[in-house]
């Protein structure tokens, strides 16, 4: 039997030694690159913005910000940061996985001001796009 010298080149098992083999290696490779760098969690805020109207001084005001994980890996909000003293957060500490939702409420003790207020809070999380910014605004009587 004579062996030929395209046989010298493969191996047993049918593959090409050298670095002819990443032809066959190199795509399965760069899926899985792509697949990973493509897996990240992604907020939506439904109604970033809020108007709780015409309020008494003194009332406390309570907004409730719907949020989805439209990405495809957990999302875990770090922390929520506030301009004002009178503003308190509570937002999920465990992680929201793919598709679901969760609830971010605010909650604004107007015992120290009054007027027009226009307030901005400001949402980290692992979202590369983070931090996403909530709002509200209304008015505040003098009693």
């Amino acid at each position: 039997m004579k062996i030929k010298n395209n046989d010298l080149k493969k191996n047993p098992l049918g593959y090409t030694k050298g670095i002819f083999c990443l032809k066959k290696i190199l795509p399965f490779i760069f899926l899985i690159a792509t697949t990973l760098a493509n897996a990240q969690p992604k907020m939506e805020i439904k109604d970033f913005k809020k108007n709780f109207g015409v309020v008494k001084r003194g009332e406390l005001v309570k907004l409730e910000y719907d949020f989805t994980n439209i990405g495809n890996e957990p999302l875990i909000i770090t922390d929520a940061e506030v301009s004002c003293s009178c503003t308190g957060v509570d937002y999920p500490t465990q992680p929201i996985l793919p598709n679901q939702s969760g609830k971010i409420i605010v909650n604004f003790d107007t015992k120290t001001v009054y007027d027009r207020q226009d307030r901005v809070i400001i949402v980290r999380s692992n979202d590369p796009q983070s931090p996403s910014k909530i709002r509200y605004k209304g008015n505040v009587l003098r009693k």
